[in-house]
Parts: C-alpha cells; structure tokens; sequence
C-alpha cells in the first residue's frame, strides 16, 4: 500500500461536461481525503442535443485528413475548453494549448494525437481546479506492438510519476505510447481502464468510477422503468452480464482490478450520496434483498435442432459439427443435448450467409437427420450468485413467463450456477425482460 488509505477515482465525460459538473467533482473529491489520485475523460454533452468534445475532435481530424478547413470544428472545441476555466476561475492558458495543437496539426500530426487533446486538456483543467499534479498519459501508460497493455512497464512509470507528485495526481484516460513512441489511443471506453490500471498500480484500496447513473442497473432501464441499481456484484457476475449484453465496464476495464484484488465502486456525480454498486471477488456479508443480481439478453439469434436416433453415442459427432462452424467463422454460443437430439444456437446475423451449407453438411455428419431452423429467437439471462442456495428458482421462471403466456424455447443453467438461461420469440422479449424483474423485485 501507498501511505495511507488511497481510492483512484475516475470521472466520466457527463461528469465533466461543463464548469457546474467540473465542480461538482471538485466537492466529491475534496469530500475525501483518500481521493488523491484522478483519472478524467474528455467533457461529454451538455443536453440532449449537444456534442462530445471526442466526437468533435473526430470531426475536426476528418476535415483535417481531406482538405478541408477545420477552423471552424477546432474553435468551437476551443470554446468550450474556455467557457471551463472561465466558468471556475482558472488562469489555464487554454488559448496557449490551442496554439500547440494548431501548430501539431499543421506540422502532420495524426488522428490519435488529435482526439486524445480532449482528455488531455480535461485533466489540465482538473489538475488546475484541484492543485494537482498533473501526470501525462504519453510516457506512463504503454502499449506492446500488438496493442495491448505492457502492464509491467505502465505499473512502474505510474507508481514512478505518482511517488514524485505532490501525493495527488490527476491523468488523462484514453490514450498511451507505442513501442515506437507514438502516441496511440485505446478503445472507447479506455478511460475506464487508465483508472483501473492506475488503481492496481498503486494498490489502491478502491477503484470509484464515477458517472451519470446510480450503479450498475438490474436491467435496462429502456425495458423497465426505474430499475434498481444492484449494491452489490461478484465479478464473475458481471462478466455473465456483459456477455449477454448488459451495458457495463468493458472487461479490459475490469481484469487490471481484478487481478490485484482491488473492489471497484459505481457512483453517480449527480447524487454523490448514494453508495452505488460495488463490484468484488466475493462478499462477507450478502445483500438479500432479491433472489438474483440482475436480468439482461439479446435478440436476433437461430437455433438448429438436429434430431438424429442414438446420437449421443456416435462418436465424434459434436466435434464434427463444432468444426463445421469455425470453418464458416461462426461462434456458437450456446450447445445442449440429449439422446436423439442436439441443439445449437447462434448468433442470426452471423449464421445467415452460410445456413443453407451449414445445414447440408451437418446432414452429412450426421446421416439421416432431421435440422430445424428456428430465427428470431432472444436469449435471456437471470444472474445470480446466489440461485445456488435458492431451491425453485426455475420453478418461479416458468410459473411466471407461463401466466404470461411466454413461450420458452429452451432453458439451461449454466456450469458455475450463476446463470438460467432461457431461449423466447425476439417478439416476447421485452416482456420477458419485464416479467422475470417484477417477478423477483416483487414488482406488479
């Protein structure tokens, strides 16, 4: 551990979108005196309508790239960066910056360079609000030629810059260094792994990603309304989350943290008294308060039922067909079988240009079978934890998708128990969706 009790916080670009949201980041900050270490992204929208700073500075990079002047795109970039450091007072030189960039684009410098300026002036500004030290990403965070984090030598540089600051650091997310030393952009998203990387290289006791929702959602809130933010998630949960679709921290945001056995918190900047969504290994005390963690899924999947007598028992068959599938680049996510029958189901989009010779060949493996194709099938996911020491859960999914009315294709619980997985029409998804949360939130 670093001193003492350290938390690296992250805020996102609705946390930073103007002056009254920089303050309002100010306060939290200032709230705790473990928050010593900031990692920022770029200002996103105001309202509605408006534009984030990252999507401009792609727009004033395309203009760039084909000749046409980009004034226009990179001054209103400028003012916003102005109506900032006007609105708290700062004395940045953000006109000074804006020379640089003016000066880096007509000197040839490229698309990754220009749009990481968004964060890299938001955490100038933040660093100036707080009186931190501000720490460049380029020259901290590293990259291998593949692109992928060279964590050893990102660890080091960052426990370096944060040892020789003042003891309070704020850093740019979204951008590292090649090999080569170009700067190189990561992902969307890639503030959120600055922050985690950060957090393991330091140790820190908390990774607190701050944004402009209450937690991490039992569903989503476009098919329920109002839904409940889950206190409490294992992060072998939320890798089942993202996999069937939940909108939530990109993996490569989670295993940095992860791995070093640091929680990670979910604040909301707009009510920052709410404690959020907490994501560890596991818990010492559990939260009851509802049987599963959260329900989610995705739409627009086939399935093929192949019906064959005694197929179980002949050899090699699955191997054959799995085969087949990766020769026509196809992931299979889901496979279950019985005695005369077997089941796969993938994702509609990708089995659609190679069905019809899928089909074929699998009628040859498999001799004289009989496959179905069923399209327009959703996969829904109930996940939880805790529906190991939960007799009847399966019970209650039928009991009330049956008084709905819902027909379900397939069901399946996965290996680790984490998971019931049920197969409905894409029509009957959304209902599902909603059924399946009332039903566990005893919602009506």
């Amino acid at each position: 551990m670093i001193g003492y009790m350290l938390k690296v916080v992250k805020f996102g670009g609705s946390s930073l979108a103007d002056a009254a949201q920089f303050k309002k980041v100010e306060d939290i900050i200032e709230k705790d005196a473990a928050r010593r270490a900031v990692v920022v992204s770029a200002p996103g929208k105001r309202f509605s309508k408006d534009n984030k700073i990252t999507d401009l500075l792609y727009l004033c990079y395309a203009h760039v790239k084909y000749g046409v002047d980009y004034e226009a795109v990179l001054s209103l970039i400028e003012s916003r960066y102005l109506e900032i450091a006007s609105g708290l007072g700062l004395s940045l030189d953000v006109a000074g910056e804006f020379a640089q960039i003016r000066q880096n684009i007509e000197a040839g410098m490229g698309e990754d360079y220009l749009v990481s300026r968004g964060e890299y002036l938001s955490a100038k500004l933040m660093a100036s609000l707080l009186g931190y030290d501000f720490v460049d990403s380029y020259g901290t965070v590293f990259f291998g030629y593949d692109g992928e984090i060279d964590k050893e030598k990102t660890y080091e540089a960052l426990r370096l810059a944060f040892n020789s600051s003042c003891g309070r650091i704020v850093v740019p997310g979204f951008f590292g260094t090649m090999p080569d030393g170009k700067l190189a952009l990561m992902n969307r998203g890639g503030s959120d792994i600055t922050g985690a990387l950060l957090a393991a290289a330091l140790d820190a006791d908390v990774y607190e990603n701050w944004t402009d929702v209450p937690g991490i959602l039992m569903a989503d809130p476009g098919i329920v309304k109002d839904p409940y933010p889950i206190p409490q998630i294992t992060y072998d949960e939320l890798r089942e989350l993202t996999y069937m679709g939940a909108k939530v921290l990109h993996e490569a945001a989670v295993f940095p943290v992860r791995e070093a056995g640091i929680p990670v918190n979910i604040r909301n900047t707009n009510d920052p008294e709410a404690q959020g969504t907490f994501i560890a290994e596991s818990f010492e005390s559990e939260d009851d308060a509802f049987y599963i963690t959260g329900v989610t899924g995705r739409k627009g999947y086939t399935i093929l039922d192949v019906s064959y007598e005694n197929i179980g028992q002949k050899m090699g068959v699955f191997r054959e067909v799995l085969k087949l599938f990766e020769k026509y680049g196809v992931r299979i996510d889901h496979l279950s079988s019985g005695v005369d029958a077997f089941s796969v189901i993938a994702q509609g989009e990708a089995l659609k240009p190679h069905i019809y010779a899928l089909v074929s060949e699998i009628e040859e493996i498999c001799g004289r079978s009989t496959v179905k194709v069923s399209e327009g099938i959703s996969l829904v996911a109930c996940v939880s934890r805790r529906m190991v020491f939960r007799p009847g859960i399966s019970g209650r999914i039928f009991a009330a998708l049956g008084e709905n009315k819902v027909n379900i294709r397939m069901i399946a619980q996965g290996a680790e128990e984490l998971t019931i997985l049920m197969g409905v029409a894409d029509a009957d998804f959304e209902t599902t969706i909603r059924i399946l949360y009332n039903s566990f939130t005893q919602r009506g």
